[in-house]
């Protein structure tokens, strides 16, 4: 359903489809997917780079379409892991590899052990407090109030985040991303083939990738992520600053996350994101407009979020984001992240054509 919402909106059909992008986390690749939207594609992709997978995939296709290699790529992803309550479990997602040397004997738990690492490294290291961190959980769950399609909008305060549940130090219950059913799709294809969308096209101005270690014990820094990388490549090719952007889609699978890729991609410098924030920066109507879909936190986290960032980057660029619509948005970014404490990272800038 949502590949061919997808190609709808771009004015095309399936038979138009030569490139077609997916990830393993969905529990089908490409071969699969293709067999069953009926797409041989001259140009195919399944790699896993986690929940950062289709901001990669973006990369990659403009890549393909450039080189010649394929002309409309389609990139979906669905999941029901809510349905099937089959999220990988600690001894399941690590057994044979060097964490049953590192990591597993100490019980750390995958993946919120990981991130819980990152989390206290960076408040220890930068004097974040808790409250900071839940700032950035009510500021997603106000988007999420404006959106209908949320699955939680109800009122959330600093002090409820903070009563909640303590599930690995320092991270609590509501510091942690949502587990839903969900997924989407999106197309790119040469400007040529856009000319003829029932739907304005929304521009990809740049792309950047870059990943560095799988395991938590080879990070080299906890509190620096990938993304210093992508954002700089992304950035470059945009020919834009962090400055320029009006809508900003963050990978928020837990609340310091965020602190962290805003420091990284260079909204504020390193360790200023607690007081960058501070008076209502990422809310409605805030100076920097950020999980405008109410995000992983309060709006949907399907195993993999990347694809849904892209997607609401570009409902906020065609100005279709309804009652949580950022006035005038003319640039977007989408940026993802995935694997064990920040392994992958991939940055998308978007504009309004």
């Amino acid at each position: 359903l949502a590949a061919r919402e997808a190609l709808a909106e771009a004015g095309l059909k399936f038979r138009d489809v030569d490139g077609l992008f997916t990830n393993y986390m969905g529990e089908e690749g490409s071969v699969q997917l293709g067999e069953y939207l009926g797409i041989q594609p001259r140009y195919a992709e399944s790699s896993d780079m986690g929940g950062a997978s289709f901001e990669f995939f973006v990369h990659h296709a403009i890549a393909a379409i450039a080189t010649g290699r394929c002309d409309v790529a389609l990139i979906g992803y669905a999941s029901r892991q809510r349905t099937r309550r089959n999220r990988k479990r600690a001894a399941a997602a690590l057994d044979g590899s060097l964490a049953a040397q590192f990591e597993t004997p100490y019980g750390i738990h995958f993946p919120i052990g990981h991130y819980a690492l990152s989390a206290a490294r960076y408040m220890h290291q930068y004097g974040a407090r808790p409250e900071h961190l839940a700032e950035i959980a009510c500021a997603a769950r106000q988007w999420a109030a404006l959106n209908p399609k949320a699955f939680v909008r109800d009122p959330l305060t600093i002090d409820d985040v903070m009563a909640s549940p303590l599930l690995c130090d320092p991270l609590r219950k509501l510091d942690c991303c949502l587990v839903t059913d969900g997924g989407g799709a999106i197309v790119i294809a040469r400007a040529d083939r856009a000319s003829d969308a029932a739907k304005k096209p929304v521009r990809i101005l740049g792309a950047g990738e870059s990943h560095v270690q799988w395991h938590v014990a080879q990070c080299p820094d906890l509190t620096v992520t990938p993304g210093v990388a992508s954002g700089r490549a992304a950035f470059g090719m945009a020919g834009v600053t962090p400055q320029d952007v009006d809508v900003f889609e963050p990978y928020d699978n837990f609340t310091h996350a965020v602190l962290l890729y805003l420091e990284d991609l260079g909204f504020c410098g390193k360790g200023e994101a607690p007081d960058f924030i501070a008076g209502g920066r990422l809310l409605p109507g805030g100076g920097l407009p950020s999980m405008t879909s109410g995000g992983g936190l309060s709006y949907c986290h399907p195993g993999a979020l990347g694809i849904l960032l892209l997607i609401e980057a570009v409902r906020q660029l065609r100005g279709e984001a309804g009652t949580r619509q950022v006035p005038e948005a003319s640039i977007a970014v989408a940026h993802g992240t995935g694997g064990l404490a920040f392994s992958t990272a991939s940055t998308v800038v978007l504009a309004r054509d």
